[in-house]
C-alpha cells in the first residue's frame, strides 16, 4: 500500500470518530493532562491542513513529530477512560499509516 493510501483509508476510518471523541476528551481529562489541550490543537491542525490539501497528500512530518513528544509515543496514561486511550491509539495509527 503506498503512502497516500494508508492515510487516506487511516484517514477515513479514524477522523470522524476523532473529531467527536477529542474534545470530549479534552473536557473530562484537560484539568489533570493539561498536554491533552496540545493534542486537541495539533489534531485541529492535522483536520484543518488535511481538508486544505484536498486529494494531494498534506505536509503533517511536524505535527505528528510534536504528537509523539508530547505523548510519549502515545503513551495513555494510567489513570484516563477508554476514549482517551482510543484516541491515542487511533492517533498513533493514523501517525504510522502516514509515515509507511
Amino acid at each position: 500500500m503506498t503512502n497516500d493510501l494508508a492515510f487516506n483509508a487511516a484517514k477515513k476510518n479514524y477522523f470522524k470518530k476523532l473529531e467527536q471523541y477529542v474534545p470530549i476528551v479534552a473536557k473530562v481529562h484537560g484539568g489533570n493532562h493539561p498536554e491533552f489541550h496540545e493534542v486537541r490543537k495539533l489534531f485541529d491542525t492535522i483536520i484543518l491542513k488535511t481538508k486544505e490539501a484536498g486529494s494531494d497528500k498534506p505536509e503533517l512530518n511536524e505535527e505528528f513529530a510534536k504528537l509523539r513528544e508530547i505523548t510519549d509515543n502515545y503513551t495513555v496514561p494510567g489513570d484516563v477512560c477508554e476514549s482517551f486511550e482510543a484516541v491515542y491509539s487511533m492517533l498513533a495509527e493514523i501517525d504510522k499509516a502516514y509515515h509507511t
